[in-house]
């Protein structure tokens, strides 16, 4: 019976309800001043089960969106998961380059894939907590470094012994064919690569593209109609400068207009949703994310869906049955 590994433990790909496939569960408040980072999750994630979602998948590579350089965070997605009912999932990768812990960049291309394998088939640093799934593994904006190629083949590699599924982060959906390339020459299995981020293009020949050579995509910055991309983190000697950033905006409209027509055209089964929400996009879109949490997906988006002709079924084949294919392994 093929199970999903999360972080209570495996379940029954049966048991997952519907999926949230790309979040970072402790990114949702800048310090401990502000109470509780478990609290907070906590409160965020529970209205999701009244919209029927059972699972949420933490997608927060080390060092980055609320992942510690060890690993022992994971140990609060257990009591998140308790307190919530829902099923927790925790993926394991490194971000990009920039942003990147030092053991990471010090690595080989074999050392990271054993970090990886470990943390599947062994726990997260010493948690004991398994990843359930890989990623999400990044390449940069428009350019892919030679550490985020060694970091990405590793995962690659990962993906090829344990089964599990790779989601990936593109920067702004750049760089996507260069990584199916990797994909294939790794030997990885294609219907197991998730491109991640492919709605901050909104280009349907884009999307058509990746799905075409058999991978899937992930429609995942749902809400996030205006957002600040940091190219890198603010220097560590405490330099004055200019910060190098890029402020975009892509509407949800535009979202759901992709959607639907790739769904219209085919690819309903090849689709996975969901809205990468952390607290700093919150004050950036308050009539999307700052209004609604994590139930903007269900309250607001999948209406406009359906507002263009797409079925119940089809939007229940992107929300559970895909998301449990992908996390289930034999």
């Amino acid at each position: 019976m093929p199970s999903v590994q999360t972080v209570l433990g495996p379940v029954a790909d049966t048991e997952l309800g519907r999926v949230m496939a790309h979040e970072h569960v402790f990114s949702l408040q800048a310090g401990t001043w502000a109470g509780s980072p478990v609290d907070a999750a906590v409160a965020a994630l529970l209205p999701l089960r009244e919209a029927g979602f059972g699972t949420v998948v933490d997608l927060s590579p080390y060092g980055v969106v609320g992942r510690d350089d060890d690993g022992r965070n994971v140990l609060a997605l257990r009591e998140v998961a308790e307190r919530t009912g829902l099923h927790l999932v925790a993926g394991t990768a490194v971000y990009l380059e920039s942003f990147a812990p030092a053991w990471a960049r010090e690595s080989g291309v074999e050392e990271l894939a054993a970090r990886f394998v470990s943390d599947a088939t062994v726990g997260i640093g010493s948690t004991g907590v398994r990843a359930g799934v890989l990623g999400e593994q990044a390449t940069g904006l428009g350019a892919v470094s030679a550490f985020e190629e060694r970091a990405f083949r590793a995962a690659l590699r990962a993906q090829r012994e344990t089964g599990l599924a790779l989601f990936t982060h593109t920067t702004h959906g750049t760089m996507a064919h260069e990584q199916l390339d990797l994909a294939v020459a790794e030997g990885a299995d294609l219907e197991r690569v998730v491109v991640g981020h492919l709605d901050t293009q909104l280009s349907a020949g884009l999307a058509e593209s990746l799905l075409d050579r058999g991978a899937l995509i992930a429609v995942d910055t749902i809400g996030k109609q205006v957002w600040d991309f940091f190219l890198a983190p603010a220097g560590p000697d405490g330099t004055d400068g200019e910060f190098a950033k890029q402020a975009f905006r892509r509407s949800d409209a535009g979202r759901a207009d992709l959607v639907a027509g790739l769904v219209d055209r085919g690819y309903a089964d090849r689709i996975v949703l969901a809205q990468d929400l952390t607290g700093a996009e919150c004050w950036m879109n308050p009539d999307t994310h700052g209004r609604f949490g994590y139930r903007y997906l269900a309250d607001v988006f999948v209406p406009m869906l359906r507002d263009r002709g797409i079925r119940d079924e089809q939007i229940e084949t992107m929300l559970a049955v895909t998301p449990a294919r992908l996390l289930a392994v034999a």
